[in-house]
């Protein structure tokens, strides 16, 4: 469960349940209703924030606990998470592929040297 998951990093991170509540801008009750497992539905919006306190993306929160995450999988999703976070929009992508070309083909050339 999401609440858990939570839970269970801030743990791992010695953030109090107080201190993450007031750095996610939300009640301390509320925080822990969503860890118990009581508020089993928060917003995405209100993830989003907590997912940031915690410094781990949103999909960490939201990941499926059954299967382990290729680690490579986990390397792009972090990759598409730090481009959301610049402000790249998907249907910007297309201008950014010059870029990549552009990258790609130095990393060519020096390997051939």
């Amino acid at each position: 469960m999401i609440g858990e998951t939570i839970q269970k990093i801030r743990k791992a991170k010695g953030i109090t349940l107080s201190e993450l509540a007031g750095r996610a801008n939300m009640s301390k009750s509320y925080l822990s209703n969503i860890e118990r497992n009581v508020n089993q539905n928060p917003s995405i919006h209100l993830l989003e924030r907590i997912a940031s306190v915690l410094d781990v993306n949103l999909h960490t929160l939201l990941g499926n606990y059954m299967e382990p995450e290729d680690p490579s999988e986990s390397e792009w999703k972090d990759f598409i998470y730090e481009l959301k976070q610049a402000g790249i929009e998907k249907e910007q992508l297309d201008q950014y592929k010059t870029v990549f070309e552009f990258i790609k083909w130095q990393n060519q050339k020096a390997t051939e040297k």
